[in-house]
């Protein structure tokens, strides 16, 4: 798996070297996905979170009536869990599939905690990432409220 793609998206947002980035591996585990595969259901607690070094995935919530609602994208390099569940240790109220096959790399909460006493920038960068995230949600939010179907897909 090409976990450069990984070192290079951490050092976008903080400093960090490759001998961090090694002693960081061990808190990681590689994971292949199939087209369609299921990474998380709804009512599950979100253990991981998932970091695509290829592919995509989709996470997504069905309503009462049965219906998909995509919330988000996850292509390569983004990561990608129900980042309410993550937290609160809950279950959770997404879906998260595979759009093609996928690798990722997938980073569980007790181990994140743990990464940021061993590399305290990492606790930066997850930061800085909810950060961007919360913003781009809100954005996201205000645009299906104000924008028409075609804007709202060209800003996709």
């Amino acid at each position: 798996m090409k976990f450069e793609l990984l070192f290079e998206n951490l050092n976008k947002h903080v400093k960090i070297s490759k001998k961090e980035f090694d002693a960081m591996l061990k808190y990681l585990q590689p994971q292949r996905l199939k087209k369609k595969q299921i990474l998380l259901t709804e009512k599950e607690i979100a253990r991981e979170v998932a970091f695509v070094l290829s592919g995509c995935l989709r996470s997504y919530a069905i309503d009462q009536n049965g219906f998909e609602h995509i919330l988000q994208f996850a292509p390569e390099d983004w990561w990608m869990t129900d980042m309410y569940s993550f937290i609160t240790e809950k279950q959770g109220h997404l879906y998260i599939e595979a759009v093609a096959d996928t690798e990722v790399v997938l980073l569980t909460r007790k181990n994140q905690i743990l990464l940021f006493d061993e590399l305290p920038q990492l606790e930066r960068y997850f930061r800085i990432l909810t950060e961007k995230s919360l913003v781009a949600s809100r954005e996201r939010l205000i645009g299906n409220m104000s924008l028409n179907a075609k804007e709202r897909y060209l800003n996709f």
